[in-house]
């Protein structure tokens, strides 16, 4: 008897233990069920499978019994995934790295034709450097038109990134506007972006091409950084100077696919959207369109450089936004 009562003590301690632990960690919902007996028990127990079933429902649409479904991904932090998109004729646009209204059409009756006589010693500097790394490109690519582009735009589109960068941290030091010279830097720097963007879809580069791309960018960057600290009229120039050997080159790969020697294929879907070309534009129509940006970006740079040398900040001039 003696042990049975015993017994019964040490139980009657432990659950009024046990009470006291649950109550201290577990969760409220835990405590209410603890609290208020076997009905909320219950009543939590069918909470936790229900919230088991719908995460199973969940997994299951996402899997869709083999094939993977689109599913929209709800952010913590308030960042919603945009609606579907959709072109004018109503098919879905499939592009993310651009919207339908950044598309534009291109300026192809620019005059092709102008260039900037180099008058003071800083301009000459600027067109025989520029004139100086066009003989390696012409023997290392030679009439391989494709994979010079590609070279080109990886080179090109630096300029842009670095002036825009360099007058943002001007702005923020000085607490001064940039006459929109900012935003249209870094507009041409995305421009030459997408040309490259444009042009990986025509060829492939080749391992070595790859390794010049790193070398030949690395050097670039580094060297127009601090060229652009010390002098940005040089720098601009530099740049007018560099799109009008673009535009040259592009001129000449326009003449290679008019005589036959490149193959006048169907134009890359992404560059049919960015540019608004027809539905049966052709690789010729790419080019003439790039071309265009080409001569554009000469002239800005070109008017840029000029500004400095009339003793002014880009700022007292307003920037020639709305082109891209």
């Amino acid at each position: 008897m003696s042990s049975r009562m015993a017994g019964s003590v040490l139980l009657r301690h432990a659950g009024a233990g046990a009470g006291r632990l649950f109550a201290t960690t577990a969760s409220p919902a835990a405590r209410t069920a603890l609290a208020g007996g076997e009905g909320a028990w219950a009543r939590m127990m069918s909470t936790s499978a229900a919230s088991h079933a719908k995460d199973e429902a969940a997994k299951a649409a996402a899997t869709g019994d083999g094939e993977k479904k689109e599913v929209a991904v709800n952010s913590y932090w308030g960042i919603e995934q945009s609606k579907k998109l959709v072109r004018e004729d109503g098919t879905e646009w499939k592009w993310s790295c651009f919207r339908p209204w950044e598309t534009y059409t291109a300026d192809t009756s620019i005059d092709l034709t102008k260039h900037h006589v180099p008058n003071t010693m800083l301009d000459k500097i600027a067109y025989y450097t520029v004139k100086s790394l066009r003989f390696p490109t012409d023997i290392f690519f030679q009439r391989r038109y494709g994979c010079r582009a590609m070279m080109l735009e990886t080179v090109a589109a630096v300029p842009g990134m670095v002036g825009g960068m360099l007058l943002h941290l001007r702005s923020l030091r000085r607490f001064e506007q940039s006459g929109g010279w900012i935003r249209a830097l870094l507009e041409e720097a995305e421009n030459e972006r997408m040309h490259l963007m444009t042009f990986m879809e025509v060829a492939q580069p080749r391992w070595y091409e790859r390794a010049l791309v790193i070398t030949v960018q690395g050097v670039f960057f580094n060297a127009y950084f601090f060229g652009y600290l010390i002098s940005p009229k040089f720098a601009h120039r530099v740049v007018g100077y560099l799109e009008e050997e673009a535009v040259h080159s592009y001129t000449e790969f326009l003449k290679d696919l008019d005589d036959g020697k490149i193959d006048n294929v169907p134009a890359p879907a992404i560059a049919i959207d960015y540019w608004r070309l027809p539905a049966n534009a052709t690789l010729k129509d790419v080019v003439t369109v790039v071309r265009a940006d080409e001569a554009h970006h000469r002239d800005v740079n070109h008017f840029a450089s000029d500004v400095y040398y009339q003793g002014m900040e880009l700022k007292a001039t307003p920037a020639p936004i709305g082109y891209h």
